[in-house]
């Protein structure tokens, strides 16, 4: 265990603080790789022809894989040491990007980006158990989760931008690129300026109990995610009964270990309960409405890469600033009735989304983006610290991996179910708004989703590709609006669930 001043119950010093810097690098990494990847999309369904599921694959295979590998990581950060966990996994993130960059078809591409999601595992667990380990104090660990919680914004902000640029100048695998000078730094400067921290007691890790993890999320998720696309079915549903079967037992055996996975302890506190479920239904929606806005603003709006990176880059700011105040508010203000009314706020912004036209409406879209993430930035930093806040020190890695699989989950799902709704909404549309006259290969293509839709009305005369291309972005912007309805609803049924705590 380190001999910094903050593991010896001291306040957090130059050491600690510099640390904390080269922290946010991976935190930064975490959203600027998703953000650049739903800007990429499109122009990966175009080069490599994928479909609408496979594009979805591309996003999700990367949350469910890392969220189904969340808690055996931080399980084994707690006995081998965060440090190392996180810079072994940070050596394979960049490994991993690589491949992914230079993916000839969207089966080696998704494979890529699953072991993308493995590797990336390491990161988030091991930055908030390090900042939890190196600030012991109460308030200054809430500023740090604070700035943990920025920097993941503040990759929102600079993904767009950068990634942007580089779709509107290379090719979409240079967007995967961007994570290998940030790993570069962080396996030159972490082994100087972070310390080493490891449980004192290290019991032997539980394979058994890891490998039912992997067992019950992976068949879930596959399940939940192929109901949502295409209705009930027989392996779908059975494939989310064997996972369901498989949670029971993992829970059913870390109730009998000394030194389980998961401290289910943890979860008989009502405020650790409340924040991990407001983490997780919070980022449903944010990633979910994420997703949605970088397709609208290129597809509906026609906007490039760059300039849609320009849009949405605005929203971050919401996030940040609230991230960063939600701390010093919380001092006078319970962090419960805070995080209520950010929830509140953030259900505001989604009911502007829902207003949004099919012209290309980039007024509407911005102000609802930035309410949103305004009410959003509380909630996730003031959560994340009460999760990984309540945990002793020495099960620090354990809190922290469910601080960072509870969102993961949260949102690997919100991508997966409101985009499936997109999807349905836009093929309903879709299956009576083709114009006469197109094409069966054109049409074909239309009713699969907007972006095979906009690629087809490019081998159309205008007379049919304009009314063509309209109906394909009315359909999209129609399951939009019943996306942003649905997270309005979500987020006032979590702010009423995060307020009644109060009296709890």
């Amino acid at each position: 265990m380190t001999d910094s001043a903050a593991m010896r119950g001291e306040r957090a010093g130059v050491r600690e603080w510099t640390g904390l810097a080269v922290l946010a690098l991976p935190a930064l990494l975490a959203s600027l790789e998703l953000t650049v990847t739903h800007l990429a999309l499109p122009a990966i369904a175009a080069d490599l022809a994928a479909s609408s599921t496979q594009l979805l694959w591309i996003v999700d295979v990367y949350a469910f894989l890392l969220a189904a590998v969340l808690i055996p990581v931080g399980a084994v950060g707690d006995r081998v040491g965060r440090r190392r966990v996180l810079l072994i996994g940070s050596l394979g993130y960049g490994v991993a990007s690589v491949l992914a960059a230079y993916a000839p078809d969207p089966a080696l591409l998704i494979a890529a980006r699953a072991l993308m999601g493995v590797t990336g595992a390491t990161l988030m667990p091991s930055t908030l158990s390090l900042t939890a380990a190196m600030f012991r104090d109460a308030h200054q660990r809430a500023v740090a989760i604070g700035v943990i919680v920025a920097s993941v914004s503040g990759g929102t902000a600079i993904g767009p931008l950068v990634g942007g640029w580089l779709l509107e100048r290379f090719w979409w695998g240079s967007a995967f690129l961007l994570a290998t000078p940030v790993m570069a730094v962080l396996l030159v400067a972490g082994p100087l300026l972070l310390p080493e921290h490891r449980a004192p007691r290290r019991g032997r890790l539980d394979v058994a109990g890891a490998v039912l993890v992997l067992l019950a999320v992976l068949p879930v998720v596959y399940g939940l995610k192929q109901v949502a696309a295409d209705g009930l079915d027989v392996v779908p549903v059975g494939a989310v009964v064997v996972g369901a079967a498989m949670a029971v037992l993992f829970v059913r055996r870390q109730r009998r270990l000394a030194d389980p996975l998961v401290d289910l302890g943890l979860f008989a506190d009502r405020a650790f309960r409340t924040a991990a479920a407001t983490l997780t239904f919070g980022i449903f929606v944010l990633w979910g409405s994420n997703y949605a806005i970088a397709q609208y603003l290129q597809l509906v709006a026609g906007l490039s890469p760059l300039h849609a990176g320009l849009w949405t880059a605005p929203s971050a700011a919401g996030v940040i600033a609230g991230s960063l105040l939600a701390p010093r508010i919380a001092r006078r203000v319970p962090a419960v009735v805070v995080i209520g009314v950010g929830l509140i706020v953030s259900a505001v912004g989604y009911l502007v989304l829902a207003a949004v036209a099919p012209s290309g409406d980039l007024a509407h879209l911005v102000l609802g983006a930035i309410v949103v993430s305004a009410g959003l930035g509380p909630m996730m930093a003031l959560a994340t610290d009460m999760v990984v806040g309540s945990a002793p020190v020495e099960r620090a890695g354990a809190a922290a991996a469910i601080s960072s699989t509870a969102p993961q989950i949260g949102g690997a799902f919100g991508v997966a179910v409101l985009g499936s709704i997109i999807t349905a909404v836009y093929r309903d549309a879709m299956a009576t708004d083709v114009p006469a006259g197109v094409p069966d290969t054109a049409a074909h293509a239309a009713r699969d989703n907007l972006g095979t839709a906009a690629a087809a009305v490019r081998q159309l005369p205008a007379s049919l590709a304009d009314p063509l291309l309209g109906a394909a972005r009315a359909g999209f912007t129609s399951g939009f609006h019943v996306t942003s309805l649905v997270s309005a609803v979500l987020m006032v049924l979590l702010a009423v669930l995060v307020l009644r705590r109060t009296h709890g």
